[in-house]
């Protein structure tokens, strides 16, 4: 049995969607070129990259546009993104190749093995959870990603003064996201509750609809800080 057999929280649910046939070349032509085969050892990202820069990982990034955006209007970052549904990594590759960006890496697998494996500990100079999946109904809070375990994962991955930044429009999940950050000792909030969206995070055609119609957003910003 391997040592990843069991574990108590899954970054994705595995879900059918349906992948266009740009995606579908993107994929096939620009995989081997920009993404990562998952490993079970650890990852030299300055060799993945090819240069020394501040790397920011990025789970669950949906179709990429807003990845694509913040990789563009931050070239002296390195992305390292991680998504398992296959049209959404065809999606942010065809953008990658449109934009002409070097600064993104993708591994198309389980973020949390993907922690535990590959990546270091102190390694990451922030980390971007933006919109997962809030399972609202309450017997399904159990597969949330944000949880205490995850969150120390993460924690061990950061940087000293690294940071850690979720978004979500479902309140009940952001009072969760707060109080789970904040129970974790090695992490300090970088505002009084929640954050006022920062710059690098570009509001999605779906949240300016829905703050058009009332509803809420919340960023969740905290800071990997030294102990004692």
């Amino acid at each position: 049995m391997s040592e990843t057999s069991h574990r108590p929280v899954r970054s994705f649910v595995l879900r059918q969607g349906r992948m266009s046939n740009a995606q579908g070349r993107a994929h096939e032509t620009l995989m081997p070129r920009f993404g990562i085969p998952f490993q079970m050892e650890r990852l030299d990202l300055d060799h993945a990259f090819g240069r020394s820069a501040p790397r920011i990982l990025e789970i669950g990034f949906g179709m990429g546009d807003s990845t694509a955006q913040i990789a563009r209007e931050h070239p002296e970052n390195d992305y390292l993104c991680i998504e398992v549904h296959t049209p959404g990594v065809g999606s942010l590759l065809k953008q990658i190749e449109e934009s002409g960006l070097s600064n993104i890496r993708i591994v198309q697998h389980d973020a949390v093995e993907v922690l535990k494996l590959m990546l270091a500990p102190g390694t990451l100079d922030g980390v971007h959870i933006f919109f997962p999946d809030p399972w609202p109904k309450k017997r399904h809070h159990k597969r949330r990603l944000i949880q205490a375990e995850f969150v120390a994962l993460l924690c061990e991955r950061l940087k000293t003064g690294g940071y850690l930044h979720a978004a979500t429009d479902w309140e009940e999940y952001a009072t969760h996201i707060l109080a789970t950050f904040s129970a974790e000792p090695r992490l300090a909030n970088t505002a009084a509750n929640y954050a006022p969206r920062p710059d690098y995070r570009p509001l999605t055609k779906f949240e300016q609809r829905g703050l058009r119609l009332g509803h809420g957003v919340w960023d969740i910003v905290f800071r990997r800080a030294a102990l004692d």
